[in-house]
């Protein structure tokens, strides 16, 4: 890891692709950059989702094949980054070369006990499987940490390899989910990943 220039002294973290030719770096993203998150490929084939009930995952049937984001949601997410940014949270991006390759955010603010929250985490689909996400949560942990934070609030989309993923990174679903993050986002699964 290598320290990269600007106010916030944001870690640059650099790995390898899966075909071990190119880096992948992933460095904080600029106010001016946050409008390149609409290159990411949001593609996907969902075919299982969870929802929560009584404190259980309960698994169920949900096909549907996603080929992007949807407008609404990319200016949602686009404005959120931006927000972001100026409460003092950070944006990083993972590059291949010139290419975004992923995305992911947290917030600065603290929320109870002692949580940041991730805001998103997305990678493009070319690039899944290659352990790019889990190097993109492992930079969200270290900044939660320069942040004060114990752990990582998350807000994860019901779909099973989303709430599996963060599980498998050793996540907790929250048997009492922050009351405003579940009014605003009541159908996802609530997860804690602990520093």
């Amino acid at each position: 890891m290598a320290t990269g220039k600007g106010s916030q002294n944001i870690p640059i973290f650099v790995g390898m692709t899966a075909n071990n030719q190119d880096k992948i770096i992933i460095r904080a993203l600029g106010l001016q950059e946050i409008d390149r998150i609409q290159e990411i490929d949001r593609s996907e084939e969902i075919t299982e989702s969870y929802r929560l009930l009584n404190g259980s995952l309960q698994l169920m049937a949900t096909p549907e094949s996603v080929s992007g984001f949807e407008q609404e949601e990319l200016e949602g997410i686009i404005k959120r980054q931006k927000e972001l940014l100026h409460r003092g949270g950070s944006v990083l991006g993972a590059f291949d070369g010139a290419t975004l390759a992923g995305v992911a955010s947290v917030e600065r603010k603290i929320i109870a006990p002692a949580w940041c929250k991730m805001d998103i985490l997305y990678v493009s689909r070319a690039y899944r499987k290659q352990q790019l996400g889990v190097r993109l949560l492992l930079a969200c942990k270290e900044l939660a940490g320069s942040y004060g934070a114990g752990g990582l609030y998350i807000s994860a989309t019901p779909t099973r390899g989303t709430v599996d993923f963060y599980l498998r990174q050793g996540g907790r679903i929250l048997d009492t989910p922050d009351p405003e993050l579940l009014r605003m986002e009541p159908d996802d699964i609530h997860i804690v990943l602990a520093l």
